[in-house]
């Protein structure tokens, strides 16, 4: 809870309250411990905290649990039992203004990214290419950029591999090679993401991280990300909250330390963050996490053991609340002893054994002073939530979802003229030029040409019928007179029988020459 007196009230020991001090709270922190030790309950108590000190906070939802937050709590037997411990006779149960978000748009206001905003480097790792198709995906990115194409969505990036590829031996020369196979193998990637429901993140309107620093009331929004189902997908979780934190660093200005933080983001099953993590993008990600404070933002970090979190990060996280931890195997054991050693020692126990031995809502506690120093630390007991704790009901959900004020800003996606629609237009156009050369390659005649044409087609229909007559003429004479040769017969009258033969073929002739002749005129007439 939070007051003047003790400010960012989180545990009590036995040497008194346990506050994180306002201005070194957004030097970042972690809540550590072993499942079923209370690391949940720990984070609810201190987000509504910052809450009721005016300062937002980001949280990950992995069971629902956090819901809670929203409604006012009630006084219970496990709450009975904690208030002698911490002096409090009257708790004051309250709640904190929630906003509900859910990048699969279900659970939430929907939160989207374009491709552009996730850049290639993180979605590389989100389809976790190789270095030969990391490079191929940031020429393309570069290609776009430098052709004004914009990638928004996976439709948009799909179309650009497809174009590069069909273009790539005019980039090859500039950029290197890029090979058919490597082309086909992140398209493939971009087909998983796709199947994994991602084509719901990328796109327009993108999210606006000023949404996630309000207040209402005097208090702090509390946004919470609906992640039971973005869990099942550890990359696209993973991906979109380094996403988030980038955008973050990008966009915030610098502030320096300020009496209070603008925003506390607080990253569940922070080892995911890490897991199969390059070594340039952990370089990133240290860096976004060592310069981001000096934007106004704090991170916490919630996982089982310090051990999850590489050590130049953890160096950085001076806010530490560290839960009981299990030691089964010797890998356990050293665990134990690294997270021993990150404390302070305390003299009056030995930490490595206090960390094993500690109860249900028990945690060693070590805040950083107002000089930046880390505190002794102390086996304390963190307070009780005074929200509710437990998911809330669908129906409760809904409302608080229906009566935000960003309700129905980002629910209602848009698909503005982009990558795909542009290349598809010059495909379009590239193919009816194809097909209006095609039609051109029977070249027109004049008319000229026409016409003669025509009347020598004509002419030649009147000689094939003219030299048809005469063949049959020529045939008819021979055969006459071959006839009479053979039977010794004497005709009458040989020449006026092959006058009548050669009248009659030259009327037949005559006869056929006319109906070709008429035939071609009338055939004429009528086109």
């Amino acid at each position: 809870m939070f007051d003047k007196e003790r400010g960012l009230y989180i545990a009590h020991c036995p040497n008194g309250a346990l506050s994180i001090t306002g201005k070194m709270a957004n030097r970042h922190g972690l809540i550590a411990g072993a499942t079923g030790t209370g690391k949940t309950v720990t984070l609810q108590v201190m987000a509504e905290t910052f809450c009721q000190a005016g300062v937002p906070c980001f949280m990950a939802d992995m069971k629902g649990d956090l819901s809670g937050i929203s409604q006012v709590g009630k006084l219970s037997g496990f709450i009975e039992k904690r208030m002698p411990e911490f002096g409090i006779e009257n708790p004051e149960f309250q709640s904190c203004p929630v906003r509900f978000f859910d990048v699969f748009g279900e659970q939430g206001h929907p939160m989207r990214a374009t491709i552009s905003q996730m850049g290639p480097q993180l979605l590389s790792r989100l389809m976790q290419l190789n270095e030969t198709q990391d490079g191929v995906l940031n020429i393309v990115f570069r290609i776009a950029d430098e052709r004004g194409l914009l990638l928004i969505d996976l439709k948009d990036l799909r179309s650009m591999l497809d174009w590069v590829s069909q273009h790539s031996k005019e980039y090859t020369t500039k950029y290197g090679n890029i090979s058919t196979p490597t082309i086909g193998a992140i398209q493939r990637a971009l087909l998983q993401l796709e199947n994994q429901g991602a084509d719901k993140f990328f796109g327009e309107p993108s999210f606006d991280i000023n949404d996630l620093m309000q207040t209402e009331g005097g208090k702090g929004v509390m946004n919470v990300l609906a992640a039971d189902k973005l869990m099942m997908q550890p990359k696209l979780y993973s991906t979109f909250l380094l996403w988030l934190l980038s955008e973050l660093y990008s966009t915030l200005p610098e502030v320096g330390d300020q009496p209070l933080p603008k925003l506390v983001f607080f990253f569940d099953e922070a080892h995911m963050l890490f897991d199969g993590t390059s070594k340039a993008l952990l370089d990133k990600i240290e860096q976004v996490i060592r310069l981001i404070r000096s934007k106004g933002v704090g991170i916490y970090f919630i996982t089982q053991s310090p051990t999850d979190i590489p050590e130049n990060i953890l160096g950085q996280l001076g806010n530490r609340v560290q839960h009981a931890l299990r030691a089964y195997t010797p890998k356990d054991q050293k665990a134990v002893k690294t997270a021993a050693e990150t404390f302070r020692a305390n003299p009056a126990f030995k930490t490595d054994e206090a960390i094993m031995n500690l109860e249900t809502g028990e945690a060693l506690v070590s805040f950083l002073d107002e000089k930046g120093a880390p505190d002794i630390v102390e086996r304390a007991k963190i307070l009780f939530p005074l929200s509710q704790i437990g998911a809330v009901t669908e129906g409760q959900r809904l409302d608080i979802i229906k009566g935000s004020r960003i309700f129905g800003k980002y629910d209602t996606p848009i698909d503005r003229e982009s990558a795909f629609e542009v290349l598809m237009a010059e495909a379009d156009k590239q193919l009816a030029e194809q097909e209006k050369q095609e039609a051109e390659i029977e070249i027109p005649q004049p008319k000229a040409e026409k016409e003669e044409k025509k009347k020598s087609g004509m002419m030649g229909k009147v000689w094939k019928a003219v030299l048809t007559a005469i063949t049959s003429t020529l045939a008819t004479i021979l055969g006459t007179y071959v006839s009479d040769k053979v039977t010794g017969k004497k005709t009458k009258s040989r020449t006026s029988s092959t006058g009548r033969v050669v009248k009659n073929a030259t009327s037949a002739a005559t006869r056929t020459i006319t109906k070709e002749l008429t035939r071609d005129i009338l055939g004429n007439l009528v086109k």
